[in-house]
């Protein structure tokens, strides 16, 4: 069930990653990313080299592992954007400037691609040797996507996170922040600081993400490479995307639905898998589609008159 990949392969994976970190830090590192400009220079940075090397999967894997690079890039990065806009939340909620948002996403992100290999072990290992997991990942995207549909204009409570709570109980915290330090002294004991508990906050929350995205993507394929490939390349790059959609803040209304319908697609596909296989090849112009009519709409909408209308100014 799982395709092998050569290490010449993970070693050009490996060395595409650390040469863009070093471009990316050579070009922009004493840029400021909270700046439009160069959050949306950075961004595309990270978005053509994410979709640019699909083009190495092509040579390592053929047209079929390309196709599927490219699916379980678009899923895994839609998925992103909409983590972003509850970390938007979150930030809000502790009165987070950019600075520190800055260090904290930079900490969440590195975080992310550990994590994500975990779960995309574990999740690979349980479909290859227990193949009725496929419908249980496939009930609970079709789950999540109808429940998203429902509930996503209700705004998160930051304050109900089980991370934030545990922190505040466990954990001495002092009262205000120390620079951008995790930790601080008071006198000669050791205290994490309010912006060690936004990390945790964060890190807790993508582990809550992942349980969405890594079986969103397994249902695409079981490529150990392709899936781990496609989700470092959409992870890496959020730090930037993050202040690109701050700015965007409410003219991609109908992203979430997208998100949602996609999610269902995914799940039914999956759980359809043993009477019809549907190529990929399908579901990346179903994903394209979808993603190409939410944005449009949320375009027009957005520039609407009505809208315009409604919206307050300044």
């Amino acid at each position: 069930m799982f395709e092998g990949t050569s290490t010449l392969g993970w070693l050009v994976f490996a060395g595409t990653v650390l040469t863009v970190m070093l471009g990316d830090r050579l070009v922009f590192g004493r840029l400021d990313d909270s700046r439009l400009r160069t959050a949306v220079y950075r961004s595309v940075l990270w978005v053509a080299v994410g979709v640019g090397f699909s083009g190495c999967v092509y040579l390592l894997k053929g047209p079929t592992g390309a196709v599927d690079y490219l699916v379980a890039y678009l899923v895994e990065k839609l998925l992103s954007v909409d983590n972003l806009f509850v970390f938007l939340v979150i930030f809000r909620y502790f009165g987070l400037g950019q600075h520190h948002q800055h260090r904290v996403l930079f900490y969440g992100v590195a975080g992310a691609v550990v994590m994500r290999a975990i779960f995309i072990l574990a999740g690979a290992a349980a479909l290859h040797h227990f193949h009725w997991t496929m419908y249980i990942f496939g009930a609970f995207l079709v789950f999540t996507g109808i429940k998203l549909a429902v509930s996503h204009d209700g705004e998160m409570d930051p304050s109900e996170n089980l991370a934030l709570k545990f922190g505040r109980r466990f954990l001495r915290v002092s009262d205000t922040l120390d620079h951008d330090r995790f930790f601080t002294r008071l006198g000669s004991r050791l205290y994490v600081t309010p912006l060690f508990l936004v990390l945790l906050v964060v890190e807790f929350t993508d582990v809550l993400f992942a349980v969405d995205s890594v079986p969103a993507v397994l249902a695409i394929t079981s490529d150990i490479f392709v899936v781990y490939a496609s989700n470092v390349f959409a992870i890496l790059g959020l730090r930037a995307l993050y202040f690109v959609l701050a700015d965007a803040m409410g003219k991609f209304g109908y992203l979430g639905l997208a998100l949602s319908v996609i999610l269902v697609f995914i799940g039914a596909k999956m759980l359809l898998s043993d009477v019809f296989k549907l190529p990929n090849t399908v579901s990346l112009l179903v994903i394209v589609g979808t993603l190409g009519v939410a944005i449009a709409a949320s375009i027009h909408k957005t520039n609407s008159p009505r809208s315009s209308k409604s919206t307050p100014p300044g």
